[in-house]
């Protein structure tokens, strides 16, 4: 096996049960510069991150109302790209196996992956954000304002 597929030594799987147990509704798609996992940084850079897009559908763009008082939010979205069968993980190639839940790995029993991000502006359906770290066509799950007290990134989108 290669790619996405592939197990790296030492790793370990499980079968995956046939179905899942409750319905997620993706409500829009992130735009990202990154066509693979692979071109991915390990985590997005809110200060100095490129300019990503993230488009919601309708209904949900009513949903957006008032959410430009806000400077950061918290971003949700299904890493469909991810395997969801990997238990015992070889980061990176390095020999140090360790347990899915001890990563930030995307390869997980429920791919949910969540980034903080600084909101530039938002214009109709779309919202410009910085601090994403996903591939583009990413399937959006939910936007959550965040206070994010403890740095200038507000101040930095002022100036």
């Amino acid at each position: 096996m290669n790619g996405l597929n592939e197990i790296r030594p030492g790793e370990s799987r499980v079968a995956v049960p046939p179905s899942g147990d409750a319905e997620v509704w993706f409500i829009g798609t992130i735009h990202t510069p990154w066509p693979t996992p692979r071109d991915c940084p390990r985590r997005g850079d809110y200060l100095a991150g490129p300019l990503c897009r993230i488009e919601v559908f309708s209904p949900w763009d009513k949903a957006l109302a008032g959410l430009e008082r806000h400077s950061h939010l918290q971003i949700l979205y299904w890493m469909n790209q991810a395997r969801r069968d990997l238990v015992i993980q070889n980061p990176r190639h390095t020999g140090s196996l360790s347990g899915t839940f001890s990563l930030r790995s995307p390869n997980r029993p429920n791919p949910i992956a969540s980034s903080l991000v600084v909101l530039e502006r938002v214009d109709g359906n779309m919202l410009y954000v910085r601090g994403l770290d996903c591939v583009e066509g990413t399937p959006l799950i939910d936007i959550k304002p965040e206070t994010c007290p403890h740095d200038g990134a507000a101040k930095v989108r002022e100036a």
